[in-house]
């Protein structure tokens, strides 16, 4: 029997989708999902930054803005860069840039801390013999580690708002 043969295949699907329905995923917008508890209902604190405004315009637009927000979000946003390849003369030519976020969620009525996290991603560009367009590359990819940072940062607090947020009105 080989990998093509139908009746292999189903077999392999239906013990695929039998695992997968025992580890009680819930879809996070559906029903039982983890999505009304914090949709327009989480409020990042303000950014002094130009990074931390483009983390938060991604994080609200993945959780929504929030007018009377039940819970706050603290962020602490870090950067590093290294030499990511060289030319033989020594010179950068890829630069890797790596960022954490560092998440803390709070109610927003008594301030007490109900939720801490830490999110890491990276990513790269390259550097070119003219200053600015170096510089518009460094720009886009701090944009891009922003981005990433907030999605994996509404991945993580979706993923554990079950055991830690309540529904509204209650």
């Amino acid at each position: 029997m080989s990998c093509s043969d139908p009746l292999r295949r189903r077999a392999v699907l239906l013990l695929g989708l039998g695992a997968l329905s025992a580890c009680s995923l819930a879809p996070v917008y559906g029903p039982a999902g983890a999505g009304p508890l914090l949709q327009n209902r989480i409020r990042p604190d303000d950014p002094a930054t130009e990074a931390a405004h483009a983390f938060v315009a991604r994080l609200e637009e993945r959780l929504g803005r929030a007018p009377a927000p039940a819970y706050r979000l603290a962020y602490t946003l870090s950067t590093r860069s290294e030499t990511a390849a060289a030319t033989p003369v020594r010179s950068a030519s890829r630069i890797r840039l790596m960022g954490t976020a560092t998440l803390t969620v709070r109610d927003a009525a008594s301030g007490a801390e109900l939720h801490a996290d830490k999110v890491e991603a990276f990513t790269a560009y390259s550097t070119t013999d003219t200053p600015l367009a170096t510089r518009a590359a460094a720009e886009d990819a701090e944009r891009r580690l922003m981005a990433m940072l907030a999605d994996q940062a509404a991945m993580r607090l979706l993923a554990t708002a079950t055991r830690w947020a309540a529904l509204p009105g209650r």
